[in-house]
């Protein structure tokens, strides 16, 4: 998948709709995400269900589905018991069961959609903060170095962009010099796969490390692969101020996904409903509106939200 072709779907439709929760919807089929792999986990034990998420958010209307490879490390599965072996299988199958999921949604829909849907498989590349699973995606307290970056994302992204991704996800991303090196080690080793950035900020529009949004955003513009960029797992109100900071600094597409309105707490790690969140058919109007071109859900989203994203955005 070249970077012209998802250009040209962004420029023909108004919006993509990307998908949800992975770990929300495989605890309800009964997998548990409570350890330090959380839905990677699922790529051991039960594949399937892997499987049945992706093809919901199909079924639901999403266009992006993100691989179960936010936390899949080779480090965090060797922890967990595998071999090196196994652990590369298991971020490499992460794209094959999207592929299964997408080839089976692909074979409901008549001929002439399948030509013109745009259906795509996004490798999801965390921050080392989530191998650390202490909650430090939220705070971008860490810090290596440029090359330390690299050579811990290589070995995951290798795999991704084996397995056959269409672009990579660098997302929840909050910390300024690791995207930077993401950014530098995807232009340099994989120039031909493009990927949006999305980062973890505070209601302040800043990167949990503290690096204001605009200062970000303006550096990745010089990354010609970087094909979108914007924030994923924050709260839905503040989405819609975040794409106005965001478009006044860049014109490539904003890509966001928040979470369902609920709170999470990352000493915990438990999740406190909220009963008055706003709903996504209300708010994904006006995040297009704003200039959003990539809307989808993170935390605590399901099938239904993004039917509700699907039904609303203008296509």
């Amino acid at each position: 998948m070249n970077n012209d072709l998802i250009k040209n779907w962004l420029e023909k439709q108004s919006a993509l709709v990307v998908d949800g929760a992975m770990a929300t919807e495989l605890e309800k089929r009964g997998v548990d995400t409570n350890n330090e792999l959380w839905s990677a986990m699922a790529l051991v034990h039960d594949p399937d269900a892997v499987v049945a998420v992706h093809r919901s958010y199909f079924d639901a209307g999403a266009n992006i589905a993100i691989t179960d490879s936010y936390q899949a490390n080779i480090p965090a599965f060797k922890k967990a018991g595998l071999t090196q072996e196994q652990s590369g299988k298991m971020i490499f199958d992460s794209v094959k069961l999207a592929q299964r999921a997408r080839a089976d949604y692909v074979k409901t829909l008549p001929e002439d959609a399948r030509q013109t849907t745009p259906l795509l498989i996004a490798g999801s590349v965390g921050p080392y903060g989530a191998y650390l699973a202490n909650g430090s995606e939220y705070t971008g307290d860490y810090s290596l170095t440029d090359r330390e970056y690299k050579d811990f994302h290589r070995a995951r992204m290798n795999l991704l962009a084996g397995a056959g991704i269409d672009l990579f996800a660098f997302e929840t991303q909050p910390n300024f010099a690791e995207a930077k090196a993401l950014a530098d080690l995807s232009r340099n080793e994989f120039a031909g796969i493009p990927a949006w950035l999305s980062f973890s900020v505070t209601a302040e529009a800043k990167l949990c490390d503290g690096t204001p949004l605009t200062e970000a955003v303006t550096y990745f513009n010089q990354f010609p692969n970087i094909i979108a960029i914007g924030v994923n797992c924050t709260a839905m109100t503040n989405i819609e101020v975040l794409i106005k900071v965001i478009a006044k600094v860049t014109d490539k597409p904003i890509v966001v996904y928040p979470n369902n309105g609920d709170t999470y707490d990352p000493v915990t790690k438990t999740w406190e409903s909220n009963p008055n969140a706003r709903s996504f058919s209300e708010l994904a109007p006006k995040w297009q509106a704003a200039g959003a071109s990539l809307i989808g859900g993170c935390c605590r989203t399901t099938p239904v939200d993004i039917q509700e994203i699907a039904a609303s955005v203008i296509e």
